[in-house]
């Protein structure tokens, strides 16, 4: 419960960690014939920004938008229903 509980914090304060794929730089290193390190490929995973957002996070976020849709609707639904009852009948 507690290593939960830790963890959800470090996703709270630091949502976003470094690329495993590309070690945080954005693009895999190559090497020339000499040895010398030079900029190779794209990362597609981070997209070259470096880093990625973290699993536990990336739940949140979706909790979070699932939870707003449906609140929206519950509220859209009742306002509709105040509305219906409100409504003179003629």
């Amino acid at each position: 419960m507690l290593l939960t509980l830790g963890y959800a914090g470090v996703c709270a304060a630091s949502p976003w960690k470094s690329c495993r794929h590309c070690q945080g730089l954005g693009f895999q290193l190559t090497y020339t014939r000499r040895g010398k390190p030079k900029r190779g490929k794209h990362c597609r995973r981070c997209d070259g920004h470096g880093i990625r957002i973290r699993v536990g996070r990336h739940v949140y976020n979706l909790w979070a938008r699932t939870y707003r849709a449906g609140r929206a609707a519950d509220e859209a639904a009742a306002k509709s229903a105040s509305t219906a009852r409100e409504a003179p009948a003629a």
